[in-house]
Parts: C-alpha cells; sequence; structure tokens
C-alpha cells in the first residue's frame, strides 16, 4: 500500500463547510447596511488594526486560542487604533516609557509597514507575481478641520482639504452605525471592522473644535485601498499629538451596495447574489493579512 497521502475530498459531502468567520462579519455588515437611516450618503466599510485594550490600559486577555470576533459590548474595553513599533526588553520595561520613545517605536511600526507595501508595490508590477493586479499608490497630504454639529453633540463635521492647494476634498459629517472587535491572541495586534455612513453637508460656520494634518501613504489593490497615515492631531490648547494608523476600506461605496442589495436574491444569478460574501471574504483576507505582518507588539 502507498505511503503517499491520494486526493482527499473536501468532506463526505464533497464540499467545504462555510467559514463562519467570514460569515460572520458579512451577516454583521449586510445588517448595517440595510439598516442603516434614510439618509443620502456612502457607507464607509474599513478594518483598523490595533489593540484590543481593557480599561485599565493592558491588552485584553481571554481565554482563546485563536482569532475571535468579540460579541459587541459584551466586555469592557475599548479598541486603540495608534500603532507602535517594537516590544521593549523587559529591563527596560521597568521605567515607565517617555513620550519620545513611544514616538519612537510608533514611528518604527509606520515605517515597517510602509517597507512592507512599498516592496508589494514594486513586486506587483513584475510578471509571475502571485496576484494579477498591480497595487497603486498616492501619497496625500489632507488637513481635515471639525466643527461640532447643530443636531447632535456627539457628531462633527469634518471638512477636508488638500494641504498643498488648500482646496475643499469633501465636506461631510459621519454617522457610526456599528463596530465588530476582532481578538488575535497569537498576533501581535487585533482589528476592527467599522461600518459608518458619511453624509454629505454644507461647509459649517463658526469656530473649528480641532484640526488633524493626515500624511497618507494609500495603496488601492483591486477592490480596497490599504492606508497608512501619520496623523497630528491639535486641540484648542494648540497641544498636538501624532498618532499612527493603518487600516483596509472597501473602495467603491456603489458597488457595496449595489451587492449586498442582491446578496441571497434567488432571482440574481448565482455570481451576482454570492458577490457580496466574497467582496467581504477579501476584505477579511486583506485585514487579516496585516495583522499576521505586524513586526511587533502595538504597546
Amino acid at each position: 500500500m502507498s505511503s503517499s497521502l491520494p486526493p482527499l475530498s473536501l468532506s463526505i459531502l464533497g464540499v467545504e463547510p462555510l467559514d463562519e468567520f467570514i460569515k460572520e462579519i458579512a451577516d454583521f455588515i449586510h445588517h448595517m447596511i440595510m439598516s442603516r437611516p434614510d439618509i443620502p450618503g456612502n457607507v464607509e466599510v474599513e478594518a483598523k488594526i490595533g489593540l484590543i485594550r481593557e480599561r485599565g490600559g493592558g491588552r485584553l486577555l481571554l481565554p482563546v486560542l485563536v482569532e475571535t470576533i468579540l460579541t459587541p459590548d459584551s466586555i469592557d474595553c475599548r479598541f486603540e487604533s495608534n500603532m507602535t513599533a517594537v516590544r521593549l526588553k523587559k529591563a527596560l520595561c521597568k521605567r515607565p516609557l517617555t513620550s519620545l520613545t513611544r514616538l519612537y517605536m510608533k514611528k518604527a511600526q509606520h515605517k515597517h509597514f510602509n517597507t512592507l507595501l512599498n516592496k508589494l508595490k514594486i513586486s506587483s508590477s513584475q510578471p509571475g507575481y502571485a496576484s494579477s493586479s498591480p497595487l497603486d499608490y498616492h501619497h496625500l497630504y489632507l488637513v481635515d478641520t471639525f466643527y461640532a454639529s447643530e443636531t447632535n453633540d456627539r457628531e462633527k463635521i469634518r471638512v477636508t482639504r488638500d494641504e498643498k492647494t488648500g482646496n475643499v476634498l469633501e465636506c461631510m459629517k459621519k454617522i457610526r452605525l456599528g463596530d465588530l472587535n476582532v481578538y488575535s491572541p497569537k498576533r501581535m495586534a487585533d482589528w476592527r471592522v467599522s461600518v459608518n455612513l458619511e453624509v454629505p453637508v454644507s461647509h459649517p460656520v463658526g469656530s473649528s473644535t480641532h484640526t488633524r494634518k493626515k500624511d497618507r501613504m494609500s495603496y488601492a489593490h483591486e477592490e480596497f485601498n490599504i492606508d497608512l497615515t501619520q496623523v497630528t492631531s491639535t486641540n484648542s490648547s494648540n497641544t498636538p499629538e501624532i498618532l499612527h494608523e493603518l487600516e483596509v476600506e472597501i473602495a467603491r461605496p456603489a458597488l457595496l451596495l449595489s451587492t449586498a442589495a442582491k446578496r441571497g436574491d434567488m432571482n440574481a444569478s448565482e455570481h451576482e447574489r454570492n458577490a457580496f460574501d466574497e467582496l467581504i471574504r477579501a476584505f477579511v483576507n486583506n485585514a487579516r493579512i496585516l495583522v499576521r505582518n505586524a513586526s511587533d507588539s502595538w504597546h
């Protein structure tokens, strides 16, 4: 009898069981889309890389071995998307981290992902690359100015300008629809799926509450944008805060809505009714790849 493994069926039924993890995220996003307020605007779906923290500050620890979706509002925790870079040796960790040390750590993680994505940008244009689609790249310098909303104290109006020209690129109000936190105990970072409604509004009057300068390296691949951003925030006291963020976003809101509308529709073709789940599958895979390529721990 041969000792080599013969070809195996996917299962006794000849099919591969449904991936419940991806379906759960797809169901969540689909529900957020279909139950959104009846207000004109673009639906934004993004995954941010970061850490799920306990209220006390340390990373959340749960008795699970692998990547897990947390039930919304079931655990008293918070998600922090500000990245850092290196895990300090225990001897160094005995001392409180200075703001300068934290800034260095953030920049190193930022540089790690910048190098990784730049290499992918170059290799994706070469013959024989694993994906048939090359990456596109844009370096953006943006300024966000925030104003209080007249209708809701918790909502802000954001005016985005091109930092170089001063031209207004968009003026909108973001309505949060829902979040899903994904805990990744085997990885150096966790991630969060967010669904928002971006509503165009008129330019506000009055004084702004705070501003953000964004130095953004944006990589486009197929239906997704991967944004690596250094954010410098300034509040009313003019105290600057520097953050480094990494996120993947579905690039075309119109495609997202059209595929969501035909999900499971038996009057549509099989390709059309499965397109939404295929879009979310690739979206989840991109988020997972970023998490698994984190160089070391978020702080």
